[in-house]
């Protein structure tokens, strides 16, 4: 493994580090830490921490590195990033919910998405970076129909949005989007409101237009994409439509996974795990529509994450049963990914770069 193409250098320079998530229960070796090839975005294993269980999702924030716990327990850790492996910060602070799948910084805060107890969690964070005990746990309520999926709630996503008053939390057992505010002092969410989406379609993630003024919501029990209007004043999401994220015809169940947007916004990609494959979406100048316009082989099996460098020229597929993470290299015109190169990466469930 580790075939990586040739890319040529357009004058923007990729992320330098990309840090790799896994679970430790199925044989991963915790939270990776890879140097990253600006040119040919190709990745580099420098070392690992292992001192964490199931290090499922991160977040990045300068030198500091945060991790979930994704265990019955449910907690979050902090490390030191900058040296060739993820030095710990201490103890995994619980988050008083159990199952956490995502998390995300907003406000001073670390916010996770409960998956298990169907909660988001807010915990603050220390001058120094550390997290301190949970402030607020704010719990959903609401099922859907498909009953071994959905008899309660199950927060998968939580994440401010540009303007930074706002969080979001997909939720695949209520089918619906909660939106919370921001303490502007002390970024502490409140609930101010819940957006209701297609009953059984599962919402599992959402990405923001880089405009500000959509999100788009990937559904897991459905491969289908709902595109939002966005309204930053109001706090307020709006569904406008549907997109399908596979090609007509195509058998199920799907299992979709993760969306990211192009930072010109004129494109989509989506992780498709049951197909294992990777899907293009092309978005119209203001947003507010989208098509499918291509599908390739993610380059492994079970696609359970995508990350796109901050460049735009690669994009990156943590395959979680096959063990590896994939790069590709973005044709600027099409947005069709080429795969570029892969490492080794047991149990992959989650890449970011920075």
């Amino acid at each position: 493994m580790g075939d990586a193409g040739t890319v040529r250098n357009r004058g923007h320079e990729d992320a330098v580090r990309a840090y790799i998530g896994s679970f430790t229960s199925a044989g991963g070796r915790g939270v990776l830490t890879a140097e990253v090839d600006a040119d040919t975005g190709a990745l580099t294993v420098t070392g690992a921490s292992d001192a964490v269980a199931d290090p499922s999702f991160l977040a990045l924030a300068g030198p500091l590195l945060y991790a979930v716990s994704e265990t019955d327990a449910g907690a979050v850790a902090a490390f030191d990033a900058t040296g060739p492996a993820p030095r710990p910060l201490g103890a995994p602070v619980p988050v008083d919910g159990s199952g956490p799948t995502h998390l995300a910084l907003a406000g001073g805060q670390v916010l996770t998405a409960n998956y298990t107890s169907g909660s988001v969690t807010a915990l603050p964070l220390a001058v120094d970076g550390t997290v301190r005990p949970a402030a607020a746990v704010l719990r959903h309520e609401g099922s859907g129909p498909v009953a071994d999926r959905q008899s309660g709630p199950h927060a998968h996503q939580v994440l401010p949005d540009p303007s930074g008053r706002w969080a979001l939390s997909t939720d695949l057992g209520t089918d619906s989007v909660w939106i919370y505010s921001l303490d502007p002092a002390t970024g502490t969410p409140t609930l101010h409101g819940e957006t209701a989406l297609r009953p059984g379609t599962g919402p599992r993630h959402l990405v923001f237009h880089p405009s500000g003024t959509h999100a788009y919501v990937l559904h897991e029990l459905e491969p289908v994409l709902t595109v939002c209007r966005w309204d930053a004043e109001t706090g307020t999401l709006e569904p406008l439509g549907e997109t399908p994220v596979v090609p007509e015809g195509t058998p199920g169940p799907s299992y979709p996974s993760e969306v990211v947007a192009a930072p010109d916004g004129r494109f989509l990609w989506a992780a498709i795990r049951g197909d294992d494959t990777l899907a293009v979406l092309a978005l119209d100048p203001s947003g507010s529509k989208a098509a499918l316009t291509a599908t390739v082989p993610c380059g492994g099996t079970w696609p359970r994450d995508l990350t796109l460098a901050p460049s735009g020229r690669h994009l990156y597929a943590a395959n979680e049963r096959s063990g590896d993470v994939t790069w590709f290299a973005l044709d600027p015109d099409t947005g069709v990914p080429t795969r570029a190169g892969a490492i080794e990466a047991p149990a992959a469930s989650c890449v970011v770069l920075g």
